[in-house]
């Protein structure tokens, strides 16, 4: 019993030895960690440049696919792929037997109506005379006189104007060019049948004007009213680097198309057939003296798969806001969106900052 006593209290003096120099650990919750600190900045708002850089796309000023109009058989064509025609210039002729035909029996009836007509109108004029001496005539017959002929005199007119409908159906059978241009594209040959058909239809001949050309340029939503339209614009074609090309905007559509974007148009004079319909260019389009956008640093952006946005900071507390993104500058973005340069936004935001988060 005292082995026992005495190897309890060597183990309780050796324990007591071995702690007296160190101090207790604190284990509690109350230890602070350090609060993290986020980088904050203003929004500016300047000009970011007088000019945007924006695609545009040649176009012909003038372009028609060329369709019969009623059913036959190509008879002859007089132009090509390539070739330069001039306005009521003829293309294509065609043949079609029955029509002929018809003329021939609308002439026919339009003959007879005519005939019977004028054996109306010879009788009512005989009757009018008899009527001179009192009791002759009766006015019943003088007045189905009256009526006969104005009837024949109507069915000759109807078969004069159906005569005349079938001449300009027989007219159709001619094709010419509606304007100076050229040929791109022929899809007939001799002894095709062709007839009325839809615009998703193949066409026989493909008619553009080259000697005036439209660019067409495209501008988004978020500049239509910065666009100064009275200032020259400055193009580029891609297959023609450094050939640069000034002229004013011709007209604008006024309207935003299915792409939330103002379609604008610019007249490019062609009459050595240097530029190709079709052909890309680079436009810078001037912006309005004094127009300004927001400007934020580009790592203040977040973006995901389902939005862009940017945090501000709202009464000491993160506040998610949803932009779209215009230029893009080598350190700062333009953007759009519920902000003004009077808030301040994380710099350096990412998407782990949440809705509330307080700011410091």
């Amino acid at each position: 019993m005292k082995t026992k006593l005495i190897t309890l209290a060597a183990i309780t003096s050796l324990f007591a030895a071995c702690s007296g120099g160190e101090k207790p650990v604190d284990l509690t919750t109350d230890a602070k960690k350090s609060d993290k600190v986020y980088e904050t900045g203003p929004i500016t708002e300047r000009a970011l440049s007088n000019y945007v850089r924006l695609p545009g796309q040649l176009k012909a000023y003038n372009e028609v696919n060329l369709f019969p109009k009623v059913n036959g058989f190509v008879k002859e064509v007089f132009a090509d792929r390539g070739t330069m025609v001039k306005k009521g210039q003829l293309l294509i002729t065609l043949e079609a037997p029955e029509m002929e035909s018809q003329l021939q029996a609308a002439n026919s009836r339009y003959l007879q109506a005519q005939e019977t007509a004028l054996a109306s109108k010879d009788k009512y004029n005989r009757l009018k005379q008899a009527a001179a001496e009192p009791g002759s005539v009766s006015p019943l017959e003088l007045d189905n006189a009256v009526s006969k002929m104005k009837a024949d005199e109507a069915v000759a007119a109807s078969e004069r104007s159906n005569m005349a409908s079938v001449k300009t159906m027989q007219g159709y059978l001619s094709i010419y060019a509606p304007f100076d241009g050229m040929i791109i594209q022929r899809n007939i040959s001799p002894g095709a049948l062709v007839s009325p058909g839809k615009a998703t239809d193949q066409p026989m001949l493909i008619l553009q004007d080259t000697k005036k050309l439209r660019l067409e340029v495209s501008i988004p939503e978020d500049y239509v009213d910065k666009v100064d339209l009275n200032k020259a614009v400055n193009f580029t074609f891609n297959a023609m680097p450094g050939d640069s090309h000034t002229a004013k905007i011709s007209r604008s559509a006024n309207a935003l198309g299915s792409m939330r974007s103002e379609a604008i148009e610019i007249d490019v004079t062609n009459p050595d057939s240097k530029f190709k319909p079709g052909m890309y260019a680079e436009v810078k389009i001037p912006m309005r003296s004094g127009a300004k956008s927001l400007l934020v640093p580009n790592t203040a952006i977040v973006r995901s798969t389902e939005r862009e946005y940017v945090v501000a900071v709202r009464d000491g507390k993160a506040k998610i806001i949803d932009i779209k993104e215009g230029m893009a500058g080598r350190d700062s973005t333009e953007i759009f969106g519920a902000l003004s340069n009077k808030d301040h936004i994380l710099t350096k935001a990412s998407d782990d900052i949440q809705e509330g988060t307080v700011i410091k």
